[in-house]
């Protein structure tokens, strides 16, 4: 018997902020994957469980004792376009528990149906894309960036049409929350001052406690999510992570990614790169990851203003938007802290950033991958260039900021191979590649086959620490392979 302690704050305190809603019968629940060591942090009461509880319970075809679900009401800005009303269209949340660390945390359910905010959509989702939402938030984990994890993944027995017939998946996601930018927006777009303010306060309460009762909380709260934001963003770019669909509804307020859609992780370092299919006029390239997450927030601010300054909203303007204005500055301290970890360097000089901006542009200039350029500068502070010369086309363009860079490494001042240890533990050898993902899903969509992201998740568990037998985890694709590679959002 499974048993889960639920609470239900935000049901209980943002009545208004969603519709009832009840997930459909799979036909034939299968459990593919389980997260045991997740839900031992979870504090759930799994233990006994058999597969095919784990598989009913988790498809959503015999809800736990306790869960009340719930679709959540939102709205969003998708590409720069504003969609007053979209909600959990094919996610709806079971509960929330306190872990074992006295966190409150979301258990809800993704491709379980329709809800009430479907609209003509089906509700469901099939195994590859929720498989791939399992694989990275996993890897997200591993590297130390703050995501959303998969807790598990049932195929239901059903069929799931996309482009073609597809085997049907539910996956059950852990988050922080899933309050988000386009949270707020819903209710602003509705003048809804009332519910406003009380999901400010809920955020604050469940975020952001230590704001509680401030005379600007409000501001306070916006300067706070950036703050969170900026640092995020800044260790994506550092893990070459694409997002693919940073729309307002998928920024979380807890700082979390959420939503791993069309994502996924550059090989040549290429400021432009752009991995989703529908981002047809790269909104949400590589490069430009930063300035939306502060347009974002730009938008997040509009629906602040009548908090921060009931009396007079548009006299809250100035302060708002300093605070996002604040982001650029944020944001690029933040990369910079995590681009001298990489580099090796233990304290700040003037030059840093001048010196981290010429390595990518260099990268960039030869077709370099990032992961790979990043890890095997570890090797070159120990004194072997050749892995690191190996991956440049004309190897001798390197020569020149190694130079600069081993001058500022001072490495005679420190033990070669400590820094080289120092600089390994921040830049990961493994990372999700998309041809192995790819590999693992098709393998497990098309053959039932879960072989391959196990083993997968296994080489991302640790993703810093080089052990033998994962060589092929750490090579990228042939260029023929990766050359216009796409992902696909899976609705």
């Amino acid at each position: 018997m499974i048993r889960i302690a639920f609470d239900h704050s935000y049901a209980r305190d943002l009545p208004g902020a969603y519709e009832p809603t009840q997930p459909d019968t799979p036909l034939s629940p299968k459990l593919l994957y389980w997260n045991a060591a997740l839900a031992a942090e979870l504090g759930l009461d799994t233990a006994n469980a058999g597969e095919a509880e784990l598989a009913a319970v988790f498809s959503g075809a015999a809800l736990p004792d306790g869960a009340q679900t719930i679709a959540q009401a939102y709205a969003g800005h998708q590409f720069g376009g504003l969609s007053p009303a979209l909600g959990d269209g094919r996610a709806m949340l079971l509960g929330e528990v306190i872990d074992t660390a006295g966190q409150r945390r979301d258990i809800a359910f993704k491709g379980s149906g329709p809800t009430p905010f479907s609209r003509r959509g089906d509700g469901k989702a099939a195994v590859g894309p929720m498989l791939r939402e399992l694989i990275l938030g996993e890897a997200m984990q591993a590297l130390g960036i703050p995501t959303t994890r998969a807790l598990a993944v049932a195929a239901t027995g059903e069929t799931v049409h996309r482009e073609r017939p597809l085997p049907g998946a539910v996956l059950t996601r852990v988050a922080a929350s899933h309050l988000r930018v386009g949270t707020f927006q819903y209710f602003a777009i509705r003048g809804e001052r009332d519910m406003l303010q009380k999901l400010a306060d809920y955020t604050i309460a469940r975020h952001y406690p230590q704001l509680a009762g401030a005379d600007k909380r409000y501001l306070e709260l916006l300067q706070a999510v950036s703050e969170r934001q900026a640092e995020l963003i800044a260790r994506w770019m550092h893990a070459g992570f694409i997002h693919g669909v940073m729309n307002t509804d998928n920024m979380a307020l807890s700082g979390e990614t959420i939503d791993y859609g069309p994502c996924a992780f550059m090989d040549a370092h290429h400021p432009d790169t752009v991995f989703s299919s529908i981002d047809r006029n790269g909104r949400y390239a590589y490069s430009n990851q930063p300035a939306i997450a502060q347009w974002n927030l730009a938008r997040l601010a509009e629906t602040l203003l009548p908090l921060i300054a009931p009396d007079d909203p548009a006299s809250a303007v100035p302060a708002a938007t300093a605070a996002i204005e604040g982001f650029s500055e944020r944001y690029r301290e933040h990369w910079l802290a995590q681009a001298r970890l990489k580099l090796g360097l233990i304290d700040a000089k003037e030059g840093d950033m001048e010196l981290a901006e010429d390595w990518l542009t260099l990268l960039a200039a030869q077709g370099v991958d990032h992961t790979l350029a990043w890890r095997y500068l570890a090797d070159a502070a120990e004194g072997r260039r050749a892995p690191l010369a190996a991956l440049f086309p004309t190897p001798e363009e390197l020569e020149p900021w190694l130079l600069q860079w081993l001058t500022r490494l001072a490495i005679k001042t420190r033990r070669a191979v400590d820094v080289a240890a120092a600089m390994r533990r921040h830049s990961p050898l493994y990372i999700p590649r998309n041809h192995l993902v790819e590999e693992a899903l098709d393998a497990a969509s098309e053959r039932g086959d879960m072989d391959s992201t196990l083993k997968l998740l296994e080489a991302l568990r640790d993703p810093f620490t080089e052990r033998e037998g994962l060589q092929r985890y750490a090579l990228p694709a042939a260029p023929e392979v990766a050359e216009g590679y796409r992902t696909f959002c899976g609705t």
